[in-house]
């Protein structure tokens, strides 16, 4: 059966939206995947078939992303929480401290987690704005010497995304990039680790992606628990324990759909067309308003207010009827939000802005 028309258009801000190819491509495998007899999900991960999968992974990342040969690529666990531990605890050394910039609420809830291995530095914080723009990076207050200095790319919350890389001179820059990577492209060389959850333009949730550079990988002589030592998983090449199959396999099916399609300078431009629909609409709109500055809209999760609050239920109710999920705001900040990944299409935006323009007509 194919996918039926009814489906909603999913905006959700995560778990998200996958490519309806891929999902045609994962209905047709899973009863018996590579005429082995067995789903995915019951092939041994230690398998010649399963380690092919993953080495095509690896293979097709690293080509979408022209990743350079001196980074290891690593397929996690833990999701991008995890790694605000991890990342403290593999780079950061004893008597230092590291540089954080706060954008946002995944950027608190990082520097809450480094504080508890090492002295955080905070270069920004955005709160005074209500975290809807980014402190030029001129007035950043950064450490004469730190191990590292973390951003967070993108603020599924409020909506904040750089749109520019910060200058660390020669310190090596982190970022979580859970929401942005694959929706854009990245220059890797300027980075020192990325890392993302997988449930917004990868695949499905349990996957994490970490990009390394070479030289950040030391033997570190401190004490980090076997599971959260980035060296054990380059030595089992991401298998130091059973891995999560079943996304590390959809992440390798949408690298390949995301190849087709084209790359990433396609994926951007598209993504970039989706925002502006929405954002030009928004702003000419005498009933709904974004409050995020311009220069730092997010391209993945558009959050929007309506002038009479009332409203709210009234537009969550008849945007569902509309087939239109997910679209309220977070519970933090209230409102509406879309996110707009990369598997919503250009014609679900369009279906969004002609509910949101007939809602006005209704009741602006």
């Amino acid at each position: 059966m194919s996918i039926s028309s009814k489906l909603v258009h999913n905006f959700s801000a995560g778990p998200s939206a996958l490519p309806k190819k891929v999902i045609e491509i994962i209905k047709t495998d899973f009863p018996n995947w590579n005429q082995s007899g067995m789903s995915i999900i019951e092939v041994s991960h230690r398998s010649k078939e399963f380690v092919g999968v993953a080495l095509q992974a690896e293979k097709n990342l690293r080509k979408l992303l022209n990743i350079p040969d001196n980074y290891h690529v690593l397929f996690l666990q833990g999701g991008a929480s995890l790694q605000f531990s991890m990342i403290p605890m593999n780079l950061s050394k004893s008597n230092s401290s590291v540089d954080y910039a706060i954008t946002g609420s995944w950027g608190k809830m990082a520097v809450a987690e480094a504080k508890k291995f090492t002295k955080v530095n905070i270069v920004c914080d955005s709160c005074a704005s209500g975290y809807t723009s980014i402190i030029n990076e001129k007035e950043w207050i950064k450490s004469e010497e730190a191990d590292y200095v973390h951003i967070t790319s993108n603020e599924t919350i409020a909506g904040v995304e750089y749109h520019f890389d910060p200058e660390t001179n020669g310190v090596p820059l982190v970022t979580d990039a859970s929401s942005t990577l694959l929706s854009r492209s990245l220059d890797v060389d300027r980075y020192g680790l990325i890392y993302a959850g997988a449930q917004k333009n990868i695949g499905p949730a349990g996957l994490t992606i970490v990009i390394i550079k070479n030289s950040l990988i030391k033997n570190n002589k401190a004490k980090i628990p076997a599971l959260l030592d980035y060296r054990n998983y380059l030595e089992k090449q991401s298998m130091y324990n059973t891995p999560p199959v079943f996304s590390w396999y959809v992440a390798g099916l949408v690298f390949e759909y995301l190849i087709n399609l084209g790359g990433l300078e396609v994926v951007e431009n598209i993504n970039i067309k989706k925002s502006n629909l929405l954002y030009d609409f928004i702003d000419r709109s005498d009933l709904y308003s974004n409050p995020v500055e311009k220069s730092c809209r997010s391209r993945m999760n558009v959050p929007f207010l309506l002038k009479d609050k009332d409203l709210e239920n009234t537009f969550l109710i008849d945007s569902l009827n509309a087939g239109l999920a997910n679209l309220k705001g977070h519970r933090s900040v209230g409102g509406m939000r879309a996110s707009i990944y990369n598997a919503i299409e250009v014609e679900a935006v369009q279906d969004l802005i002609s509910f949101m323009k007939d809602f006005e007509q209704k009741y602006g």
